[in-house]
């Protein structure tokens, strides 16, 4: 019995020696290697080793970012459902607050002409002329065949063949399509804060968001037995004018 367990502990001792052996081999041979040039080092380069540290860093900077952005979100999300939901008089004023910032539509044309003044010349997504010095005329070539009276919010124009539909100033189009009073529509929003529709269109020639000039085509109108009419209407400081008293038009039926 004795002696079969020398022969297993001197067969165990001989095969660590072996392992070391060939690891000791191993890492000379891997310090060898090591201190010879590399095959890119004797064409003239530099051996290129990779670091994933940096990399694996910026995804975590990444992704602690979003993170970040979608708490603040949800917390400002959360913040103005309890304003909503309070009826303190404290909250009064910052709830009226919210409310016009959410539901007044951004200024597009009054930046723009911001930017002109400040840098001299109009954005990008802008058109290049100016409305300055130029007179008011009516979006097309037309007698008012409804008054302002009569309607409550523009006129009517009756055009007797097809013409074009232009914009009473320049601005960028706030509304673009199907409106359910007054059918193909268009809005133009312009610097002054005030607005012009051009409705029953019988097509539209500008997109959303689009800068025109004064006098630009917003549209085609072309009579027919359904519309006979194009409505026009100018409103300022959230209330319609009578486009009679902002342009000298010809107003016999």
């Amino acid at each position: 019995m004795d002696k079969g367990i020398k022969k297993v502990r001197k067969s165990i001792n001989q095969r660590k020696k072996v392992r070391g052996t060939a690891s000791g081999q191993n890492a000379t041979k891997q310090m060898l290697s090591s201190s010879f040039p590399q095959e890119e080092e004797k064409h003239g380069y530099s051996p290129v080793f990779t670091d994933d540290t940096g990399l694996s860093k910026r995804k975590s900077v990444r992704i602690t970012g979003l993170t970040i952005k979608g708490i603040l979100s949800a917390m400002l999300f959360f913040a103005a459902a309890l304003l909503f939901q309070t009826d303190s008089e404290l909250l009064s004023e910052p709830k009226k607050w919210t409310t016009n910032t959410l539901t007044e539509e951004f200024p597009f044309a009054r930046v723009n002409q911001w930017y002109q003044e400040s840098f001299g010349a109009p954005m990008a997504l802008s058109s290049q002329s100016s409305d300055k010095g130029q007179a008011l005329a009516l979006p097309v070539s037309a007698t008012v065949s409804e008054s302002f009276q009569a309607n409550g919010t523009g006129i009517m124009l009756s055009p007797e063949n097809e013409t074009d539909v232009s914009a009473l100033k320049g601005g960028v189009v706030t509304f673009s399509g199907n409106d359910q009073e007054h059918g193909k529509t268009v809005i133009v929003q312009h610097a002054d804060n005030s607005k012009t529709v051009y409705g029953n269109l019988s097509s539209i020639d500008v997109h959303l968001y689009q800068f025109i000039d004064n006098g630009q085509k917003v549209g085609l109108f072309n009579p027919d037995a359904e519309h006979k009419n194009v409505y026009f209407a100018i409103e300022q400081n959230n209330s319609y004018v009578d486009p009679v008293q902002v342009i000298q038009v010809d107003d016999r039926p």
